[in-house]
């Protein structure tokens, strides 16, 4: 396969921007589509599978900070916790369709893992979220909007 390097930066651009780390996965997916030589479809299945796998990582992480809550240590005191499980319930599921927002995606998909959100149905809600924006980037990249 052609430009696998490519593909992998973009993967990794997109999981990691999906974790607490800084990145910016749309640039380097705007770039890609701008040089046309990759296929579109393919840049966004890319990005999308390597974004969803960083909040999956990040639901991981809830589920395993959560045993952790009544520890001295521990960063997050319980009233916090408590704000956003009042929230996650409030809103519900369907607030993981937020999971791309920037500041509120990453935190909201940790707090799904601590509260036990069912894996399957996170990562249905989550991959639909990122491929909705990955397609927007492309749509307006391509100025088909």
């Amino acid at each position: 396969m052609n430009h696998v390097l490519e593909y992998g930066g973009l993967f990794l651009a997109a999981f990691l921007s999906a974790t607490v780390l800084p990145f910016q996965s749309e640039v380097v997916l705007f770039g890609l589509l701008v040089s046309e030589h990759y296929q579109w479809w393919l840049l966004i299945l890319v990005a999308t599978v390597g974004n969803t796998l960083g909040s999956a990582a990040n639901w991981l992480l809830g589920r395993l900070l959560a045993q952790f809550e009544g520890r001295p240590w521990f960063p997050v005191k319980r009233e916090t916790i408590k704000r956003a499980e009042d929230w996650y319930h409030r809103y519900g599921r369907w607030s993981l369709l937020l999971s791309w927002l920037p500041f509120i995606g990453d935190p909201l998909t940790i707090v799904a893992g601590v509260l036990r959100e069912p894996f399957p149905v996170f990562l249905a809600i989550v991959a639909v979220a990122k491929a909705a924006r990955y397609f927007a980037v492309a749509a307006l990249t391509f100025g088909w909007f």
